[in-house]
């Protein structure tokens, strides 16, 4: 079977999406957005999609710089499969260096760690950026803050397994650091992560909408959906709300507006 799609219409759109490389600003959105640039460093580099996306969507006008590459996927796979630390002290060290070099090579304003499982290099990463005066933002902390803020218990999920223990350790951290005690139900839909791996995001949609069913949405007060790439159920199902009678957190929305935030409150150069 031919899995390649046509030629023109995708780099068409890819290129659309994602830009070129350019000096100045974006030529059109948010006055408020337009001359700064939002350092985006990914856990690999096919999430970069997400990361264009989400921010196009929700910070239109910002000029967004991408990092981050398969290896560093990869790496953190193997060592989950291994049983050892995950994400491994390697990792760490990558995205200091990766986030040194979006401030030191792209002049960015604010960095976001887009990836779930490298949540745990967050402080690291937040310490190295410190004598550049620039902003931190750890994409799912958000959407966490959200779930908390909101009560009751939270059905977390999660595609894929190595994102499980730092996405509930984080979940964790954020209610001790907000005085509020948690509960919550963790679920891993590995059946999703094939489905996109294979390219089929309608049927990574439905597993989850299926698995939400499944968990029985009135025992919940929210469902936090745990890794970017899940935010894609939200092209399938729009309002969550209504079709599931609780609220589905993703970190494409939480992160991205916590994101447009940070930027529109630094001044302008």
């Amino acid at each position: 079977m031919d899995i390649l799609p046509d030629p023109l219409g995708f780099f068409t759109d890819y290129i659309r999406l994602t830009g070129v490389s350019h000096l100045g600003p974006e030529k059109q959105g948010d006055p408020r957005l337009l001359g700064k640039r939002l350092g985006l460093l990914n856990g690999s580099s096919w999430i970069t999609a997400w990361s264009s996306y989400f921010g196009r969507l929700y910070l239109p006008g910002a000029h967004l710089v991408n990092i981050g590459n398969e290896a560093v996927q990869l790496n953190f796979m193997q060592a989950h499969a291994a049983h050892q630390p995950c994400p491994p002290e390697a990792n760490v060290e990558r995205f200091v260096r990766y986030a040194v070099d979006l401030v030191e090579l792209a002049q960015v304003d604010a960095v976001m760690i887009t990836c779930s499982t490298m949540n745990r290099g967050y402080p690291a990463v937040a310490r190295a950026l410190e004598p550049y005066r620039v902003p931190v933002i750890q994409i799912d902390m958000p959407m966490m803050e959200r779930a908390v803020a909101q009560g009751g218990k939270i059905l977390v999920i999660a595609t894929h397994g190595p994102t499980v223990a730092s996405t509930q350790a984080l979940l964790d951290e954020t209610s001790q650091r907000m005085g509020t005690s948690v509960s919550y139900d963790g679920l891993t839909v590995e059946e999703a992560w094939h489905l996109l791996a294979e390219g089929d995001v309608r049927g990574h949609n439905q597993a989850l909408a299926e698995a939400i069913q499944s968990a029985g949405p009135s025992k919940y007060a929210c469902v936090v959906l745990a890794q970017l790439s899940m935010s894609a159920f939200l092209f399938s199902y729009p309002d969550p709300l209504a079709q599931f009678g609780i609220p589905v957190l993703t970190s494409g929305q939480c992160g991205f507006e916590r994101a447009r935030d940070v930027l529109q409150n630094l001044p302008a150069i």
